[in-house]
């Protein structure tokens, strides 16, 4: 089998780890400091502002950078500085974090749905475009998937490992029913695929779809099968019997 490329973390994942790196009381005030400055922070402004040394507010901002919550470069020239390097500085980062349990990607619906409005065909209701973005974003998504992992040929298990994987990543909350069938026992757009299950599932259903074809996993197909509290769609061996 060929070797696969490692996954970075999950979004869903790193928001957390970034969110909880804010849980040290110092660290989460420094942080708000750096946001309200609207400038660039230097670590003794930073420090000043919280009452601690230099030396352990470069430890703290140093965590903040890591955790994708502050970006950091060296500022200059400082022309009070004669000799040595110039300071570094602190300033937000662009990124914007959300945390939900469970994973919720209403960005994500709000998108494709963007993006079907956009480009809505004379021919095409506003489902049916829909249907059509959703698709052509899992088949691109399918298609880069398949590039990275260069699976080689895909059996239904093989197919349905990688899409559990990727479903995972994207909040779906994945569980295995035999080696060939997946639930999902989470739906990342909940609770407007409550309001709109035909819109919002037929989404679903048509970015699997297309995921499976990008991807050619030609063994697996992805079915409507709502039950009350998870997704609208599972995925299974093409030959499976229905139920």
């Amino acid at each position: 089998m060929a070797s696969e490329t490692p996954r970075p973390p999950s979004s869903g994942d790193a928001a957390i780890d970034s969110v909880s790196v804010l849980g040290e009381e110092l660290r989460r005030k420094m942080f708000a400091f750096v946001r309200r400055a609207r400038r660039p922070v230097t670590r003794d402004e930073a420090a000043a502002s919280v009452g601690i040394s230099r030396k352990l507010a470069a430890f703290h901002l140093d965590k903040l950078v890591e955790s994708g919550l502050l970006r950091a470069h060296t500022h200059g020239p400082d022309a009070a500085r004669k000799v040595g390097r110039r300071p570094k500085v602190y300033e937000p980062a662009d990124a914007q974090i959300h945390v939900s349990i469970p994973e919720r990607r209403h960005e994500l619906l709000a998108g494709l749905l963007l993006q079907a409005l956009l480009t809505e065909g004379e021919d095409e209701t506003g489902a049916q475009a829909a249907a059509r973005v959703a698709e052509q974003r899992g088949r691109e998504q399918g298609e880069a998937e398949r590039a990275r992992a260069r699976p080689g040929r895909l059996g239904a298990e093989r197919g349905i490992t990688l899409c559990e994987r990727m479903l995972d990543e994207q909040g779906f909350e994945p569980v295995r029913e035999g080696p060939t069938r997946l639930r999902l026992l989470n739906c990342p757009f909940h609770p407007l695929a409550a309001e709109a299950p035909g819109l919002v599932c037929g989404m679903n259903h048509a970015y699997l779809t297309g995921y499976l074809r990008g991807l050619r996993a030609t063994g697996v197909q992805a079915v409507l099968a709502p039950r009350p509290g998870e997704c609208c769609v599972e995925l299974r061996r093409a030959d499976a019997p229905s139920g």
